[in-house]
């Protein structure tokens, strides 16, 4: 199955592409097994090792084995520094979300909404200019005004959250709020 550009930053060539260079940069100096990378991006060693091999080529990653597992981590450049920031801004709101609303207490899912979700989804368009978040629980609201700062502050972009009861999004309703949410594309955490 051919891969097309991710509407986020079509510069490169598929999601799965960014998503694996997202996750070694922003962690580094961390180092990743093949198999970590494949599991926590959702992809098949195969796909995985390709990437990693493209990358190292580029000089964008390095690698060294130790016994049978071969373990990845970021080059130390400037250039993959400003690489790891433009993933960041564009593909790593939903890892930074996930992060940073771990710490609030109370949350029980996040549903990122709206263009950026869409761009994300592969849904072509504008490049996103904000955040869209859905917070469903009951959330400490010192922690979540903490959280949203945190957040806009790492990707570089305006965050708008807003919190509803769980029920809210199970319990069926005619709330056009709801019903608009879900007609487009949208990602549950």
């Amino acid at each position: 199955m051919k891969s097309s550009a991710p509407p986020l930053l079509p510069i490169f060539r598929s999601r799965v592409q960014a998503e694996i260079l997202g996750l070694i940069l922003w962690s580094s100096p961390k180092e990743f097994s093949l198999t970590d990378i494949s599991r926590r991006v959702g992809v098949s060693l195969a796909t995985t090792q390709r990437e990693i091999s493209r990358s190292e080529k580029a000089e964008v990653v390095i690698s060294r084995r130790v016994g049978n597992v071969r373990l990845v981590s970021a080059n130390n450049s400037r250039d993959t520094e400003l690489l790891a920031e433009l993933l960041l801004r564009s593909f790593g709101p939903k890892q930074v979300v996930t992060e940073e609303l771990a710490k609030v207490d109370g949350v029980d899912k996040v549903i990122i909404f709206g263009s950026w979700a869409a761009r994300y989804l592969g849904t072509p368009g504008f490049a996103p200019n904000d955040l869209d978040l859905l917070i469903l629980g009951k959330p400490n609201s010192h922690q979540l005004a903490k959280a949203n700062i945190a957040i806009q502050n790492r990707i570089d972009r305006v965050v708008n959250s807003m919190s509803r009861p769980t029920s809210w999004w199970t319990k069926t309703s005619k709330d056009p709020l709801k019903r608009e949410i879900k007609r487009r594309p949208f990602i549950i955490i």
